[in-house]
């Protein structure tokens, strides 16, 4: 059930959620790209949390271990809620995504403005372990959306197949779950040695 093979081919089963989600995530960057008043509040409220958790992470008597605890654990333990808070009629993966790509958005928009190259901060800042964390997330928000819509198309009494097509549904979260775990682990190592080596020089 939790290998690979099985991993892609709920992929391939799910691809409009997939690009759903995609889709989101790009709002949620362009909103922040452009963001203003209350939009560039909100955003700047979710990164002074993360400043302060850099900062103190950064005076810790080893810095790189204890980002990478601390991104593996915040990254992880979202990605697995994010499948599950999906049942909430998808609302909250649909949030998610969008919030996390006004605070990307904003973040490189802001900083590029400051006079930071917007190519540097890409390639150094956040295509290293981006590409593997990104669709990570984004997997999870999409396995998240499609149990809400598992759970809302239950609302009509009519479909008998529910119950069955719900048994399907929870064993590919199982398996998503434990596959984002996988990526994040991965993604978590790269940002806290590759991504933290760039970002000093």
């Amino acid at each position: 059930m939790l290998r690979l093979s099985t991993f892609i081919r709920d992929l391939m089963s799910i691809k409009k959620t997939l690009l759903f989600a995609v889709l989101l995530f790009a709002a949620g960057v362009a909103a922040g790209w452009i963001s203003t008043g209350a939009l560039a509040e909100l955003v700047n409220q979710q990164l002074s949390g993360l400043r302060e958790v850099s900062g103190n992470l950064q005076n810790s008597e080893h810095p790189q271990w204890s980002f990478f605890g601390f991104i593996f654990l915040n990254n992880s333990i979202k990605g697995v809620l994010i499948i599950y808070l999906g049942l909430l009629a998808g609302i909250l993966p649909v949030m998610f995504l969008l919030v996390n790509g006004m605070v990307i958005g904003y973040l490189v928009h802001s900083l590029s403005a400051q006079g930071e190259s917007l190519a540097d901060l890409v390639i150094r800042g956040l295509l290293p372990h981006g590409i593997i964390e990104i669709p990570a997330i984004i997997i999870a928000c999409a396995y998240g959306i499609r149990m809400g819509s598992w759970v809302i198309r239950g609302i009509n009494p009519r479909r008998r197949a529910w119950g069955r097509e719900g048994e399907g549904v929870l064993r590919k979260s199982v398996t998503a779950a434990f596959w984002v775990v996988i990526l994040l682990f991965a993604a978590a190592i790269i940002e806290s040695t590759v991504t933290y080596a760039l970002m000093q020089n």
